[in-house]
């Protein structure tokens, strides 16, 4: 743990822009976003950015052994090390690739997507990127459940989706928005 807690460190003081926070997420908003999961409808769920695996240890503990799980890490180490820690998941350099990462896995659609992404950091084109492979990867009336360090992605949000909830887990460093948000439509 104190080992995460010093790659964290050091992949923040490398790129802060990318990394967006000084250590891993806490249990408290793992549990906090984990616990938005409708859990009966999914069987495929993918997390982005998803580091030293703060909220994908968690994620292990939740999912069946038919769910299909995707991870998506940027960082070369970080991802490695998922790769180990959870070698039955699905690993990916860039959530830019969504659509193709589910194509490549023959399944439909995710059901649900987590994302610790710092997305007000990224350039607006980026984050037009990402949110239009989010929401072409995700099924309709799929689930989509990010947290953010500010209320900033709001608006850009509902550009895309039904914002259910915005909860504030204050026992993270920084403090912490989980947005639950819920794709249109029904399959």
């Amino acid at each position: 743990m104190v080992e995460d807690k010093w790659l964290f460190l050091q992949k923040f003081m490398g790129n802060p822009k990318e990394v967006g926070s000084i250590t891993p997420s806490s249990k408290f908003l793992a549990k906090r976003m984990l616990k938005a999961v409708n859990w009966n409808d999914v069987r495929a769920i993918g997390e982005l950015g998803a580091g030293t695996g703060a909220i994908t240890q968690y994620l292990a503990e939740r999912v069946g052994p038919r769910t299909n799980v995707s991870l998506f890490e940027k960082d070369g180490l970080m991802r490695s090390r998922l790769q180990t820690n959870y070698p039955t998941f699905q690993c990916y350099p860039d959530a830019t690739k969504l659509v193709d990462a589910v194509q490549m896995q023959g399944i439909s659609y995710f059901d649900c997507i987590l994302s610790g992404l710092p997305f007000f950091n990224f350039s607006p084109e980026l984050r037009e990127e990402l949110m239009n492979q989010i929401f072409q990867a995700l099924k309709p009336g799929g689930q989509f459940i990010a947290f953010q360090y500010s209320l900033q992605m709001k608006r850009e949000l509902t550009r895309y989706s039904e914002i259910e909830s915005i909860q504030i887990v204050p026992l993270n460093l920084p403090p912490a928005f989980v947005y639950v948000c819920r794709k249109s439509g029904v399959i």
